[in-house]
């Protein structure tokens, strides 16, 4: 029988069972609504205990089910950001028609979005930016950090991924750091990796890492022919000052 380790008017969370280092959660509607069993989702700990599990729920991260998004040109609006939720946070959704797609014959990308504190801020994105034209968005806040969303061809990488790709295709979480980590802070990642897990959300697999230094937290997942990586940062002292909004920033990445 699983262990319940805590609930709230929305879900009631329980460990069913941990396989070979890897903790499987489950969330149960609870009473007050008719929402059915959510998915399962599981984390691989290679350096951190499960008890990051329980501080990812707490927090509060959006569900898949995100409440809509405006798009569109509005006055003074960034296309895709939503108005601030009651806790003050913005979910980003990529519009649908944004450009980018590098290059004739590509498939539109497939929308991700991520939520961040109502004070950050779309920024522009340089062609000699560490990440070059792959760099698809840039978000910053002056006191608490700044992001990034690389979209890169999987082609890059293999030539028989197809329209479909997983990140479980393009290689195991250790592969994929080491290969692609360079790409976020420029440099080798090794001996740089201080924890690293596996979820699943809506079928959909995600890589999630922490390294120092630098700060910097990177999820990576692959959707239809292209690479995802989202990653947050920030200077010492906003990694001290605002560690639990970096982390719920970088856990509620999502692609849609």
């Amino acid at each position: 029988m699983g262990t319940t380790l805590f609930s709230s008017c929305s879900f009631l969370a329980q460990i069913s069972s941990v396989e070979n280092g890897i903790s499987r959660v489950k969330a149960v509607a609870c009473s007050t609504g008719s929402d059915s069993v959510d998915g399962v989702m599981k984390r691989r700990s290679v350096l951190v205990s499960g008890a990051s599990l329980i501080s990812s729920a707490v927090l509060g991260f959006p569900a898949d089910g995100l409440a809509v998004v405006k798009q569109g040109l509005l006055a003074g609006r960034v296309p895709g950001l939503s108005e601030p939720d009651e806790q003050g946070w913005r979910t980003y959704r990529r519009p649908d028609d944004k450009s980018g797609g590098h290059g004739v014959g590509w498939s539109p990308i497939i929308p991700y979005l991520f939520s961040v504190p109502q004070e950050w801020d779309e920024v522009p994105v340089s062609i000699a930016d560490l990440g070059g034209t792959e760099i698809d968005l840039r978000f910053a806040s002056p006191k608490k950090g700044r992001l990034f969303v690389i979209v890169a061809p999987v082609l890059r990488f293999a030539d028989d991924l197809g329209d479909d790709a997983t990140i479980e295709k393009i290689g195991p979480p250790e592969k994929v750091i080491n290969a692609f980590g360079p790409e976020v802070i420029g440099e080798n990642v090794e001996g740089k990796v201080l924890s690293m897990n596996v979820e699943e959300h809506s079928g959909r697999t995600y890589y999630r890492y922490e390294l120092e230094p630098p700060h910097v937290l990177i999820t990576a997942t692959a959707a239809g022919n292209r690479l995802y990586l989202f990653s947050v940062t920030g200077n010492g002292l906003q990694w001290k000052r605002h560690y639990t909004d970096l982390k719920k920033i970088a856990d509620s990445f999502r692609v849609v």
